[in-house]
């Protein structure tokens, strides 16, 4: 099996969390590794590759495609696994604009302008492969969270439009659905719930941990092997899926 050796692959939000365990296993496995994030402190601990963007901006967007572009070749997987959490939204009554159009920009601009900076490459080289890391929060939607809900709602419409774009041209498009996933972004909004409740954030752990049958939340690791198969050349077969990580709970 090929799987993704000597593949050019960009992965966003590689500083830490899901993106960091992506870069890393990608890497393992033979693919050459572009990781891009906000903070270079933490992306010069990768010992790979790197570019520091604002993928919230266009700049920011055709700064890491051309830097990778430069400096590995034109991109064959792009993993777009940045975003913004909600732990800073309220009820829908009382969000602000401004909250709204940050989560916009931020998880689904920057995916757009990815996409599109790198398909018609893959289209040229008869290869392709997007992943996109979206939330099971992309299809039930949580509370007091009107922009972040949406937002991963909408990368599932993206990510099912290059599907149908740019299927017929060896290029595939899919998402991954993780439910908890104790990252620094999760931990932001445990520590925000434990506040507003008046409990620890160990409980709020414990209590995300018992949504789901195995008693535990997802790793890193584990969505970013689902990640990695579906960059890989032997997931030909799979184009415009959703596919939820949540060991069997609906978070």
């Amino acid at each position: 099996m090929s799987g993704v050796k000597g593949r050019v692959a960009l992965v966003t939000g590689a500083g830490r969390g899901i993106g960091r365990a992506t870069a890393n296993l990608l890497e393992k496995r033979g693919a050459r590794v572009m990781a891009v994030a906000r903070s270079e402190n933490e992306l010069r601990t990768l010992g790979l590759d790197y570019v520091v963007a604002d993928l919230g901006t266009h700049e920011g967007c055709a700064l890491a495609v051309k830097e990778t572009q430069d400096r590995l070749g034109p991109v064959e997987i792009l993993v777009c696994n940045h975003g913004i959490g909600s732990a800073h939204e309220r009820v829908i009554w009382e969000q602000e604009p401004e909250i709204w159009r940050e989560t916009m920009r931020i998880n689904l601009d920057g995916p757009y302008l990815l996409s599109k900076a790198v398909v018609k490459d893959m289209i040229e080289l008869g290869y392709g492969r997007l992943v996109f890391t979206s939330s099971t929060a992309g299809q039930v939607a949580e509370y007091a969270g009107s922009a972040y809900n949406s937002s991963k709602h909408g990368l599932l419409g993206l990510m099912r439009s290059v599907a149908q774009d740019a299927g017929p041209h060896g290029v595939t498009s899919n998402a991954v659905l993780p439910g908890w996933v104790r990252t620094e972004m999760a931990e932001t909004s445990a520590k925000a719930e434990a506040e507003l409740r008046g409990i620890s954030t160990d409980d709020v752990w414990e209590e995300r941990a018992a949504l789901y049958p195995a008693g535990r939340v997802v790793s890193p690791e584990e969505v970013a092997e689902l990640i990695a198969f579906l960059a890989s050349e032997e997931s030909s077969g799979v184009n415009g899926e959703a596919i939820t990580i949540a060991l069997g709970g609906i978070w």
